[in-house]
């Protein structure tokens, strides 16, 4: 890796790994692209994420103040009084001064610090940039998820209307008395088992579609309609091709050559701290005495001075073996993750051409299931067929679509798995879509600084007012106060009754144990006395 960029060679990759979609709608409510510009502007973890690019930028600020000019300025009023054999005197005067300094040679220290600080500002900016490539991935995962839960859906009414057909079916050759009540009563719990799953299928829908709300930071009780579909198309780049890409443009690659480097930095840092350290200073000064007598005085000053520690007590050979360590561990954790790199692509490809396999597959599997189902139920109708043939091939159909729903969108998401695993960077518009976060107004805190206090001493005073030690994190509205009290007198009440019920049944059991002592001494006594 010589700089942080994509190759020729992957531009024309670029264009096996773009998102097969079209559109099943006219009136498009959210397309995948909008999902993903959506969120790659908006979502809340990418801000939080973007910050760390502004402290880095704040502490490059710092490290270059380090071989700047430093200006100080200083002044007093000052009086006094002495006390001697020859009487009392007294002094008072103005004092001002102001001094400036600037190091003249540190051995590499400052320029050291600040070329760190810029490969920090390089680091913040690619792991941004790998929270973006994160964040398209999980809004394309959530996207394929909720369509694949509709389409469930869509499987589970059709099975219950099968079912339902089914039942009326049974019941018209029961009145007719070409079958027995038996089939009835299976038909419809086929039918209930049926419309339980499709409950739950419609649910698990409804929470497919919020997680992609949440992820695209948009109003949570906004209705949405997905307007794409994932239409297969074959993923042609080979399995080696995948792996040279990702090992060029991975960022967490990047990530660990950069800190290799400031961690080679930081020993050269730390050496050029026991250099001499050489610094100009220039300063003028202003006295003006009031008492005993009037005077004024002024001076200019300049000079070169040097420090140089020359016997720390070891201190320096611990840092630097210190700062080594760490080097050590930097290059062990670039190797570890060109590892995981080559894992996590060869994982995502093989998973996604196991798919592939699946949905080639599974089409002809959906329409052989119908034609045994149509055959099972025309048969049945007929008398020539058994109930059971009926739900087993209603059962064989439903399987059939649901692995080619899975399969379908299982290759869907392994593409854009092996695209994520690769590296691949984000689209021009999806770029354009991130870079117009920076334009979005960061939302207000919902305490302020003075509510945050206030909420703190009421908490303090609950800890000593409370015998409980409870902890209330912020002061309770009246109606919840009153509520939290109902509900701790409730929960006192059910206490006693409790200590109550318990001291009872120990009676009864003490009662109850006397009672069986007594009756077994009046079997042993009745048993001596026949014996006798």
């Amino acid at each position: 890796m010589k700089k942080w960029c994509r190759k020729p060679w992957s531009l024309l990759l670029a264009g096996a790994f773009l998102y097969s979609v079209s559109s099943v709608g006219a009136a498009a409510d959210l397309s995948l692209a909008g999902a993903v510009e959506l969120a790659l502007s908006q979502n809340a973890d990418l801000k939080i994420t973007k910050q760390a690019e502004e402290s880095a930028l704040a502490s490059l600020g710092e490290a270059k103040s380090e071989k700047g000019f430093s200006v100080s300025a200083s002044g007093g009023y000052s009086v006094g009084r002495n006390w001697n054999d020859r009487g009392n005197t007294t002094s008072s005067g103005l004092q001002a001064s102001v001094k400036s300094g600037i190091n003249i040679w540190d051995g590499g220290k400052a320029s050291g610090g600040i070329d760190s600080a810029k490969i920090a500002i390089l680091t913040a900016r690619l792991k941004t940039a790998r929270a973006e490539e994160k964040l398209r991935l999980s809004v394309i995962e959530a996207y394929y998820n909720a369509l694949q839960a509709k389409k469930t859906v869509g499987v589970n009414k059709a099975s219950v209307d099968n079912y339902q057909a089914h039942l009326t079916n049974v019941e018209q050759l029961f009145s007719a008395g070409s079958k027995a009540r038996m089939d009835v009563l299976r038909a419809s719990v086929e039918l209930s088992d049926a419309r339980q799953t499709l409950i739950k299928s419609e649910n698990d829908y409804e929470i497919s579609l919020a997680k992609l709300r949440n992820l695209v930071n948009m109003d949570r009780d906004e209705p949405l309609r997905l307007t794409d579909d994932a239409v297969y198309s074959p993923f042609a780049p080979a399995l080696s091709d995948c792996l040279a890409f990702g090992a060029e443009n991975r960022k967490e690659l990047w990530i660990d050559s950069y800190d290799v480097a400031r961690k080679e930095l930081d020993i050269e840092v730390v050496k050029a701290g026991y250099t001499p350290q050489i610094d100009f200073s220039l300063s003028a000064s202003a006295n003006k005495d009031f008492e005993p007598t009037s005077s004024d005085s002024r001076g200019v000053t300049a000079g070169i001075n040097m420090n140089w520690n020359i016997f720390d007590g070891g201190r320096k050979k611990a840092r630097i073996e210190a700062a080594e360590a760490a080097l050590d561990a930097a290059r062990l954790q670039l190797e570890k993750d060109r590892n995981d790199v080559d894992y996590d692509i060869r994982a995502a490809y093989f998973s996604m051409k196991e798919a592939e396999n699946r949905l080639n597959s599974t089409q002809d599997a959906v329409d052989k299931a119908k034609e045994d189902y149509f055959i099972a139920r025309e048969k049945y109708r007929a008398g020539e067929g058994i109930m059971l043939d009926v739900i087993d091939a209603q059962l064989a159909l439903s399987k059939a679509e649901m692995n080619h729903i899975s399969a379908q969108y299982d290759f869907a998401r392994g593409k854009a798995q092996v695209e994520n695993a690769m590296g691949q960077s984000l689209t021009e518009s999806e770029q354009r879509a991130a870079d117009a976060m920076d334009a979005v107004p960061l939302a207000r805190a919902e305490i302020s600084r003075k509510d945050a206090v206030h909420a703190y001493e009421e908490n303090e005073k609950a800890m000593k007012e409370r015998q409980d030690r409870t902890v209330i994190p912020f002061p309770a509205s009246e109606a919840a106060a009153a509520k939290q009290s109902a509900v701790q007198k409730e929960r006192a009440a059910g206490a006693k009754v409790s200590n109550t019920m318990n001291t009872a049944n120990a009676a009864n059991a003490t009662n109850a144990a006397d009672t069986d002592s007594a009756a077994n001494a009046a079997a042993a006594a009745a048993g001596n006395g026949g014996r006798a």
